[in-house]
């Protein structure tokens, strides 16, 4: 089993065609085990080349009320009395650590989400 780093677009892109081709591979099996690692070399690199930011908390927060059919009242135990959470899905009122905890908790929002300050935030 020949397997190099992937530094170019080229190496890339080449690995991509060779996961296609051994997308089924059984686990425990030298095809399953050659993808494995292949899976993990183009992570790396994507990780590196394409980093991917990830949303602002209100953002993170009308994400997860989507996904899970909530709406503003079901949000109450977590930040508090309705017109609070309005206010912090309108951004007029930031999170508090105790929000931020709940959420991360009862919703399983990422926590890194949660407190990364939105871009209008932070011009102000």
């Amino acid at each position: 089993m020949t397997i190099k780093p992937i530094k170019t677009e080229r190496d890339y892109q080449k690995a991509l065609k060779e996961i296609e081709k051994l997308w089924n591979a059984k686990p425990n099996t030298p095809k399953g085990d050659r993808l494995d690692v292949l899976v993990t070399l183009v992570e790396a690199y994507e990780r590196k080349h394409f980093p991917m930011d990830l949303p602002d908390a209100v953002e993170a927060i009308k994400f997860r009320m989507e996904q899970s059919g909530l709406g503003p009242k079901d949000l109450v135990p977590m930040i508090g009395q309705l017109n609070r959470v309005y206010e912090v899905l309108n951004r007029k009122r930031p999170l508090t650590l105790k929000m931020i905890w709940r959420l991360h908790r009862e919703l399983g929002i990422p926590a890194e989400s949660l407190i990364k300050q939105d871009e209008q935030r932070k011009a102000a």
